[in-house]
């Protein structure tokens, strides 16, 4: 099958550098528009992996992210959310880069090019077949996500990825592959840019239709939320109140009582 790298393609726009700063940030906004579009074509493949991820999820298992650059980064930004936005622990969704933790904040020079380290990593984890693993990359040619999941199919371990080029060796690699073709790049090869926002709707949608389904939302709202902040606690409280139909006071008594709000509304519901 042909490769080709869209994501490394020459941009759209030249001259740059001549451009007006209103010409520059409507342009940079005109190539944005276009990637919710290259993502809604991608719907069928992400619900086939998060499929794959809520039944290993029910049965005790962990999603892992994994890659390098601004991909592990993105990885790692949605799994350190999951936790406070729905109350889950933090070993049940994990990110991993490339570099270990000094590279979210600085790039560790040639450390996406290791074939041996992603699958370590993965190790310190203790990684089993009860897990799942997806791999992030761009490019869809990363060695350290590569060769992580290539040995993630060796173990049973079921493997996913997002990648922004269409039969990368990554979506080759991956047994439920999300390929989403944004295009060249506003800077050629900048894929921090479109491909970046690409990925990071993606890992929304999978992270949110996850934690969904696992029955981390009533209705609409965060019920398991952690309280973390009086910006949170406040939003409990108003939780709360809508559900059961009572007045601040008594809404933050329950709160201050049962420490979340699903177990606030679950046991005034049973007492009443």
């Amino acid at each position: 099958m042909s490769f080709i790298k869209t994501t490394e393609q020459d941009s759209n726009y030249n001259h740059l550098e001549k451009m007006s700063l209103s010409d520059l940030l409507n342009n940079i906004n005109k190539e944005d528009q276009t990637v919710p579009l290259a993502v809604q074509k991608a719907i069928p493949q992400i619900e086939i992996l998060v499929h794959q991820i809520v039944i290993k999820l029910k049965q005790g298992g962990r999603l892992f992210y994994i890659g390098a650059g601004t991909s592990g980064r993105l990885g790692i930004v949605d799994a350190s959310e999951c936790p406070p936005t729905f109350g889950v622990s933090y070993d049940l969704v994990i990110g991993l880069i490339a570099g270990g933790d000094k590279a979210i904040r600085e790039a560790v020079e040639f450390a996406e090019d290791s074939t041996n380290q992603g699958w370590t990593n993965l190790q310190k984890h203790k990684i089993s077949d009860n897990d799942v693993v997806i791999g992030i990359a761009a490019s869809g040619t990363t060695p350290y996500v590569i060769s992580a999941l290539q040995q993630c199919n060796k173990n049973n371990i079921i493997t996913g990825c997002i990648t922004c080029n269409k039969n990368s060796p990554l979506s080759q690699t991956a047994q439920f592959p999300i390929e989403v073709i944004v295009g060249p790049e506003f800077v050629t090869g900048s894929s921090r840019m479109k491909a970046g926002t690409a990925q990071k709707l993606i890992l929304n949608m999978i992270s949110t239709s996850t934690m969904i389904q696992l029955g981390k939302v009533k209705g609409n709202k965060m019920v398991d939320m952690q309280l973390s902040n009086d910006k949170l606690v406040d939003r409990g409280i108003k939780m709360i109140m809508s559900e059961l139909n009572v007045p601040y006071t008594e809404a933050n008594s329950l709160l201050t009582k049962h420490k979340t709000v699903r177990k606030a509304i679950n046991t005034y519901n049973n007492e009443n």
